[in-house]
């Protein structure tokens, strides 16, 4: 049941999942091509899509490619209410447990040994869990990330309710020796954090990552260079497929030495063959990796920002003086870019080129096409001229699911 919840496509051979998604695609590429026609819009079809569309680009691995997986503390099928795993069911329906993810074909088995021994940690304390902040408890939720250079980190969130300092050491002290010197040590974890957080979802700045054991950064590598990582900062969820996404948008940037790309959503910051690299993040953490990333792997070409984008975009591009050709590349989370970001991007005439990059193109990010491709709308103060889809690769950066990659090439 679980298998089906998170990977509803696993039974399926992996070429009829990428045509599964590649249907999935055409509906979006169509449904665009509907919204701009509407809005007056002149389309050059393409199938009835909105622009070409190529086949799905497979993932280089199928099966436990996730380098990062966040495990749920709740009850579970037996009512155990210490139980580590994965979401199954809905709040309409009242019937969610939290499962185990030992069947679940994507996390791989150094994610599920590191959920097991907290599992085991968290049964033996005296402390409980924390499932609904307003009624106590204290350990939540668990997150694994592993990299290809064999390095794992564990964050154990934990709610610190009523506790004193004193307390809390307790526990941070007996969270390190399970890991460090008794069953946990299996694991062989290169870095234990520890985050007291009183809401869902919490950033270093709000309530700062503390290392319990080991090293504050793993290492990951991507077509040829070295990446830090920190606990928080983003990083492509299946590093094969991101290096295969990477070179594809390297390409299609067209990018030249006299070329400026602005990766707006940057995260830990790629790197690309260009005069000049600015990026844009609003993670403070994943900022201070790219730098050091950039200057690690001897690039001298980048600057930073650190902020939000619909912040720091406008001011950069309203002070833009560069004769150069300007590249956009964006990466948003579902949530897709803020209108103050689509509406800078618009309205500067240097960005002849755009590469958004989606991994939920039917959700907000559709909003963002529209926006992007429209005819000028002065309502919306969105003067600049539109862009217009030239070109659609999609890549399966998530076997056995239905979700897949969208990179669009925007072109005026």
């Amino acid at each position: 049941r679980l298998a089906n919840a998170v990977t509803p496509l696993w039974r399926l051979p992996y070429q009829e999942q990428l045509q599964v998604k590649y249907e999935s695609q055409r509906k979006i590429l169509q449904t665009l091509a509907s919204r701009l026609e509407e809005l007056g819009t002149d389309m050059q079809k393409s199938g009835g899509l909105c622009c070409p569309l190529q086949p799905v680009v497979p993932s280089p691995v199928i099966n436990g490619y996730r380098n990062k997986s966040t495990f749920s503390v709740n009850r579970g099928p037996d009512g155990n209410p210490k139980t580590v795993g994965l979401y199954v069911g809905t709040g309409r329906a009242r019937n969610i447990v939290c499962v185990k993810a030992n069947q679940v074909k994507n996390i791989p088995p150094k994610h599920k040994e590191v959920a097991q021994c907290y599992e085991e940690f968290i049964r033996c304390s005296p402390l409980d869990p924390c499932i609904l902040f307003h009624e106590g408890g204290h350990w939540r939720e668990l997150v694994v990330r592993t990299t290809s250079c064999g390095h794992t980190m564990a964050i154990v969130t934990f709610h610190p309710q009523e506790l004193g300092q004193e307390a809390l050491a307790t526990q941070k002290a007996l969270l390190k020796e399970f890991f460090v010197c008794g069953p946990g040590t299996a694991c062989g974890l290169t870095s234990l954090y520890f985050q007291e957080s009183t809401m869902t979802r919490c950033s270093h700045e709000q309530s700062p990552f503390q290392l319990l054991h080991g090293e504050p950064h793993i290492f990951e590598e991507v077509c040829g260079l070295k990446f830090r990582v920190s606990p928080d900062a983003f990083f492509q969820v299946n590093t094969g497929a991101a290096e295969v996404l990477y070179q594809v948008v390297g390409e299609l940037s067209q990018a030249d030495g006299d070329t400026v790309l602005l990766d707006i959503c940057c995260g830990t910051g790629e790197q690309w063959p260009l005069s000049k690299i600015v990026g844009i993040e609003v993670v403070e953490k994943a900022i201070e990796d790219a730098r050091w990333n950039a200057a690690f792997n001897g690039i001298l070409n980048c600057e930073f920002h650190s902020g939000k984008a619909e912040t720091t975009l406008p001011q950069l591009l309203s002070s833009w003086e560069d004769a150069r050709p300007l590249v956009a590349v964006v990466n948003p989370s579902r949530a897709g870019l803020h209108y103050r970001v689509v509406r800078a991007i618009r309205n500067c005439k240097s960005i002849r080129r755009l590469l958004y990059i989606s991994c939920k193109p039917e959700g907000e990010a559709m909003r963002n096409f529209v926006e992007l491709c429209c005819p000028p709308d002065p309502w919306k103060k969105l003067s600049g001229e539109p862009f217009a889809p030239t070109l659609a690769i999609p890549f399966d950066m998530f076997p056995h699911t239905v979700h897949c990659e969208l990179v669009l090439l925007l072109t005026r």
